[in-house]
C-alpha cells in the first residue's frame, strides 16, 4: 500500500477538514455527501467547500457516483483518515469508549481457554462494528496435550476432541477404516490421556508407534486404534492447525453503499474460509502487536475488493495463537473498530496468557 505522500498530493488544513467531515457525513448516512451538507457543519461557505471538494476530487480523494450530485470518500481518503487518526494518538485501547469496554468486558466474562475465548470475540466485534468479526485460533505442533476425548457417532464414525494447555481445542469428525466400539474408543482415550498428558502434541504419534512395537501383543489393537485415532485427528506432526470463527456476515446486506453483484461477491469471498485464513496469516505479523488496516486484499484476493481488513494478532507470551479482527466495507467507524480489535487482542494476552496490560500491547 502505497503512502499517500508518494502520490505528490500534501492536503492543507482546509482540505483537510472537509475531507474529514465528508467522511464522518458519509459514514453516518451511507449517502454522497453534498457541499451543503458539509458547509452546515464546518462553518464554510458552500462555495469554499465546493471548490475544495473539487479539488479533493482532482487528488483522487472523493468521486461522484453517475446518480447523483454528492461525493464519496475514495479508498485514498479512507486510508490517509486512518494515517490522520493514528498520527493524533487517537489509536490505543484504552481510548476505546467506555461504553463498548464494557460491552466486550461482558461478553468476555468467564469465557476459558483459547478457542472459546476467540469464538466468542468473532461474536463481540461483529456486534460491536456491525460489519463481519473475524477470529482465528492456531493450535501449534508444541503445544502440550491437556485432554483427549472419543465419542462414537455412528458405525465407524467418530468426534476426536483433543484439548491443549494453552486452552486450544481441535475437534474432528472422522471416518474410520473399520468399526470401532465405545469401549474401545475409551480404552484408546484413557491411555492417551494417561500416558501423554503435558507431551508437546508432536511427540505423540511417533512415541505411540515407538510403544505399540514394544508392548505385548494383548495391546495391540488397543494400541493400533490409538495410533488410527491420533493420526486422523493430528494429521501433521510438525506443522498447525488453524480454525476460522466467522460471524456478522449479515452484516453486510444493510450496506446502502454495497449493489448486488458486489454483494453476491462479497458473501461468496467470505465463505471461502481457507482463502480468509491465507489472507489473515498473510496480513498480520506477529512481530507487529498493532493493529493492522488493510485496503487493498484484491492485491491477493480480486473477489475482496471494497472490503477492509481490521486485525491484530492475538498473543500468549510472545507467541501467536491466533488472530482478531473486523471485515467490512470502507463504510466503517474506524476509529472505534481498531481500538476494539487492540482492546480484544490486549484481552486475549490477559485472559489466556496471563499478562498485564502493558506486556499485553498497547494500554
Amino acid at each position: 500500500m502505497a503512502d499517500l505522500r508518494e502520490t505528490g498530493w500534501e492536503l492543507h488544513a482546509r482540505q483537510r477538514a472537509i475531507l474529514s467531515a465528508a467522511i464522518e457525513l458519509y459514514v453516518q448516512t451511507g449517502e454522497p455527501v453534498a457541499s451543503q451538507a458539509i458547509a452546515s457543519v464546518s462553518g464554510l461557505s458552500s462555495a469554499t467547500v465546493r471548490n475544495t471538494m473539487v479539488e479533493l476530487a482532482d487528488a483522487g480523494m472523493l468521486e461522484q457516483p453517475h446518480t447523483s450530485a454528492g461525493r464519496i470518500p475514495t479508498a485514498r481518503a479512507f486510508r490517509l483518515h486512518v494515517e490522520q487518526i493514528r498520527g493524533a494518538n487517537r489509536i490505543a485501547p484504552r481510548l476505546l469508549p467506555e461504553q463498548s469496554r464494557t460491552q466486550i468486558d461482558a461478553h468476555l466474562f468467564g469465557v476459558a481457554g483459547a478457542d472459546a475465548f476467540l469464538e466468542r470475540t468473532s461474536q463481540v466485534l461483529a456486534l460491536l462494528s456491525s460489519s463481519v468479526g473475524v477470529a482465528l485460533a492456531t493450535v501449534q505442533a508444541g503445544d502440550q496435550l491437556e485432554h483427549v476425548h472419543f465419542q462414537r457417532l455412528a458405525q465407524r464414525k467418530v468426534l476426536a476432541v483433543v484439548v491443549t494447555r494453552s486452552g486450544a481445542v481441535r475437534d474432528r469428525v472422522l471416518l474410520l477404516a473399520n468399526d470401532l466400539a465405545t469401549s474401545e474408543l475409551e480404552s484408546a482415550a484413557r491411555y492417551l490421556n494417561e500416558n501423554f498428558r503435558g507431551w508437546s502434541v508432536e511427540r505423540v504419534r511417533s512415541e505411540i508407534l515407538s510403544r505399540a512395537e514394544r508392548e505385548r501383543s494383548e495391546y495391540q489393537r488397543m494400541m493400533q486404534s490409538a495410533e488410527e485415532l491420533w493420526s486422523r485427528v493430528v494429521p501433521d506432526d510438525r506443522g498447525s492447525e488453524q480454525t476460522l470463527y466467522i460471524e456478522g456476515v449479515s452484516n453486510l446486506l444493510g450496506g446502502a453503499d454495497t449493489d448486488r453483484v458486489r454483494l453476491r461477491e462479497m458473501l461468496a469471498a467470505l465463505e471461502a474460509k481457507e482463502r480468509l485464513v491465507t489472507l489473515l496469516t498473510a496480513y498480520v505479523d506477529s512481530h507487529e502487536r498493532s493493529v493492522r488496516v488493510v485496503f487493498d486484499m484484491e492485491e491477493r484476493a480480486p473477489e475482496m475488493q471494497g472490503l477492509v481488513l481490521i486485525a491484530a494478532p492475538a498473543m500468549v507470551d510472545g507467541t501467536r495463537r491466533g488472530t482478531v479482527g473486523v471485515i467490512g466495507t470502507q463504510r466503517m467507524h474506524y476509529e472505534n473498530t481498531i481500538n476494539a480489535v487492540g482492546y480484544v487482542a490486549q484481552l486475549f494476552a490477559q485472559s489466556v496468557g496471563g499478562e498485564s496490560a502493558d506486556a499485553a500491547g498497547q494500554s
